[in-house]
């Protein structure tokens, strides 16, 4: 992957370049393209942002950007970022940091969101069937109409989530999450072909996930 130091094509390619912690100095990178590029905690404050493809491209509260500069707004994914009706299916967004985004209508099918923070945003609307949210963080998170089906949400904190309006949990899994008393026995009042999915992923019905958590408590 393009090492910032060592790079002399213009306009710039670093597609996919891990740029973790690093000081991107002064590099040109008008008209670039930075899509899945990860930013996080780079600094970038003395580079040109000019037409630069930042889709996909990975940013957190560390990330430093020229003045007058909005990342949120840029296509990239990062706390605050406005990803509503944004595709992000088959991601990997693994311990992001989504605090304060919106993902409204989100496609985010496939996605790996293992432990990533989803504090108390909208995902009204998101496509997140298939998604991995093992362990994630999404206290507070509002869910609204939803698409679960065969989600794995084991270990996910769902404290004070609102669960009332999804769409189908047709085979997802919540082994193990927290915070669900409330919405357990709400769940287990859902249409059978939902509840008694098999995931073969999980090795699980949806019944027999959100069962083991009446019994642990």
């Amino acid at each position: 992957m393009a090492s910032p130091d060592q790079i002399n094509n213009y306009p710039v390619d670093a597609r996919g370049a891990d740029w973790r912690n690093r000081d991107i100095g002064t590099l040109d990178l008008i008209n670039a393209n930075l899509c899945r590029t990860d930013i996080r905690g780079a600094n970038l404050t003395c580079c040109r942002l000019e037409n630069t493809d930042l889709r996909l491209a990975k940013y957190d509260s560390k990330t430093a950007v020229p003045d007058g500069f909005n990342i949120r707004t840029s296509g990239a994914i990062g706390p605050g970022a406005q990803l509503n009706g944004a595709f992000l299916n088959n991601a990997d967004l693994r311990g992001i940091d989504l605090r304060k985004a919106s993902l409204m209508g989100a496609y985010l099918s496939g996605a790996d969101l293992s432990g990533a923070l989803l504090d108390n945003i909208s995902l009204a609307g998101a496509d997140l069937r298939h998604a991995i949210l093992r362990g994630a963080m999404c206290r507070g998170t509002r869910f609204g109409t939803s698409e679960l089906k065969m989600a794995d949400l084991r270990g996910a904190d769902l404290t004070e989530a609102n669960l009332d309006t999804l769409e189908s949990i047709q085979g997802s899994d919540f082994s193990m999450c927290k915070g669900m008393d409330p919405y357990i026995q709400t769940l287990l009042e859902r249409p059978a072909i939902e509840l008694d999915h098999w995931n073969p992923l999980t090795r699980s019905t949806t019944r027999a996930s959100l069962e083991s958590l009446s019994l642990e408590a």
